[in-house]
């Protein structure tokens, strides 16, 4: 970019948003002459719109002379906010593209601009000829999301923090890795502000605004979902194979089996990713020697599976699986049903509750099972506590002492590399910033409508502390998410599904009693709990859905 003497600066709306961070790289010569191949060129004059937040069918843009402008719409009477402006050699859209939901971001052309337009099937094809080119596009989308997400941008959801119906769409959206930015009604003048605007009194929060007009009035999270597209209705009656659970083992068998050719929908109750996607590091997963995030890693996967064919339904939670004329049908708590001829079950697990006192009353505004990037906004300069000693713990710990000048950890032991990492736990002890409790226990939980303090007692001593906390984070271990399976699937004494010999069916190792239903991951009995065991066992289930396909004449 060339640069401009002190008479002659361009006015600051015009400057090309710098990139620091590699969400807005520039295209070489070779790679636009790629793209433009597969893309359709286009001039528009100044104020052109190339794309509106909730548009789902606009392409990639590549700038070839001009400006273009990413904007946030913010209210109902129009206003608009920056987020960046790309000059020549830059493109234009978001990870939205990528994973079939509704773009949430505007953008304009600041300038008369000439572009390239690349549709995402032809954008699919282009980057198989150079795969640099797709890393450096993947790699600018996912950082574009966690910059937006920084600056509030995407969607807004106004509400009380001390709401059970906010609580859960601040979940969902932040567990989906959905920009968005919380008001809180008891605190933030311009959530007061923003309802006036919009005509709604505060009994009919939470509510969440969408391209600064659409307004849903405590909408429930399908809703939410059906609104920005993470729902794909079905498009075949029955489908090869069902995968119900989006972790990594879910994922995985996604993967594989779109891309061998079988339709393939995947089902999850809250989000893709599963416990790993609340990670703030992987460092043990191989290929990733710096290590990952594993929203990163599920939002790769999910892309993935999407370029061979595989549909997403998030939420879909799965609530009975019967069986008839050689089909298995999945019922789900939205109302309707999958069928399909064969059946993957990677639901997982889920964390255990903490049962003392002052849990009922803290849980919907203090206490949470994830620690990610939302969570660690809202805990910023605050003390917090974490309990649990594995490595979900200690990650959580690490991740929350980035911003916390206080992290309490609490372990009911001593030692604090029985169930975690030596790695992590040499990081957890040098951080100035945690302060391990061993041998030590939450006893209840102080404060009326927000937490305030805990209260620590030594398990040797029977000593209490109380100590300073504004959230607590609850990593104690978890149990099968196989409820719904009761009767149908058998499963071990803990509740875990039974495969394989254990459960007196096939030599196939994942596929349980029933035949034509598997399962991987940490909700099988016998599993390694790894982000990398699940991935390949889901990778490998999906070889004996193929031979029990091929067996009962269906492929």
């Amino acid at each position: 970019m060339s640069t401009s003497s002190s008479s002659d600066v361009e006015p600051a709306d015009l400057r090309e948003t710098p990139d620091t961070t590699g969400a807005y790289p520039r295209l070489s010569d070779d790679q636009i002459m790629l793209l433009s191949r597969y893309g359709e060129r286009k001039a528009l004059t100044k104020g052109t719109t190339l794309f509106c937040a909730g548009d789902r069918d606009c392409g990639l843009f590549v700038v070839l002379d001009g400006r273009v402008r990413v904007v946030q719409e913010e209210g109902p009477e129009g206003e608009s906010r920056v987020l960046a402006v790309h000059g020549r050699g830059r493109f234009v859209r978001d990870l939205s593209i990528l994973t079939g939901q509704a773009v949430y971001v505007t953008a304009v052309a600041q300038t008369d601009v000439e572009v390239v337009e690349v549709p995402y099937d032809r954008l699919k094809e282009a980057v198989t000829q150079d795969q640099a080119l797709g890393d450096l596009i993947l790699r600018a989308f996912i950082l574009r999301r966690a910059l937006h997400a920084d600056l509030g941008a995407g969607l807004r959801i106004i509400g009380s923090r001390y709401s059970a119906s906010t609580r859960l769409l601040r979940d969902f959206a932040s567990r989906n890795r959905i920009p968005c930015r919380w008001e809180d009604v008891e605190e933030d003048p311009e959530a007061e502000a923003t309802l006036r605007a919009f005509g709604i009194p505060p009994d009919q929060t939470p509510v969440v605004i969408w391209k600064g007009q659409t307004v849903l009035r405590n909408p429930s999270t399908k809703e939410l979902a059906d609104l920005i597209g993470l729902r794909a209705a079905p498009d075949r009656t029955a489908y090869d194979l069902v995968v119900v659970g989006a972790g990594p083992g879910g994922l995985a068998a996604a993967v594989y089996a779109a891309s061998e050719g079988l339709s393939t929908v995947v089902l999850d109750a809250l989000a893709t990713g599963g416990q790993a996607a609340t990670s703030s590091q992987i460092e043990n997963y191989l290929g990733f020697p710096a290590g990952i995030t594993g929203a990163e890693l599920a939002d790769r996967a999910v892309v993935q599976a999407r370029k061979f064919g595989a549909a997403f339904s998030i939420p879909g939670e799965a609530t009975s699986l019967t069986q008839a004329d050689g089909y298995h049908t999945v019922g789900l708590a939205e109302g309707d049903s999958l069928v399909a001829h064969a059946v993957l079950i990677a639901t997982g697990v889920r964390y255990r509750r903490l049962d003392i006192p002052g849990t009922d009353r803290l849980e919907r505004s203090s206490i949470y099972y994830a620690a990610t990037e939302f969570e660690a906004r809202l805990c910023r300069q605050d003390p917090v506590t974490v309990v649990g000693g594995g490595n979900s713990a200690g990650q959580a710990a690490c991740f929350l002492a980035r911003q916390s000048p206080v992290v309490n950890l609490v372990i009911r032991h001593g030692d604090l590399c029985r169930d975690m990492s030596r790695y992590l736990a040499d990081r957890v002890e040098q951080s100035p910033r945690i302060v391990v409790w061993r041998n030590s226990e939450v006893r209840e939980l102080i404060g009326e409508e927000a937490l305030e303090e805990v209260l620590v007692r030594d398990l040797q001593s029977d000593e209490e502390h109380r100590v300073a906390a504004t959230a607590l984070f609850v990593m104690i271990g978890a149990s099968p998410h196989t409820s719904w399976l009761e009767g149908e699937i058998p499963l071990d004494a803990k509740g875990y599904i039974l495969t394989g010999p254990a459960a007196d069916a096939s030599d196939a190792l994942f596929e349980t009693r029933r035949q034509g239903v598997f399962a991987v991951g940490d909700v099988r009995s016998g599993s390694v709990k790894r982000v990398a065991s699940a991935v390949g066992e889901g990778s490998v289930a999906i070889r004996q859905v193929h031979e029990f396909l091929a067996a009962a004449g269906r492929r």
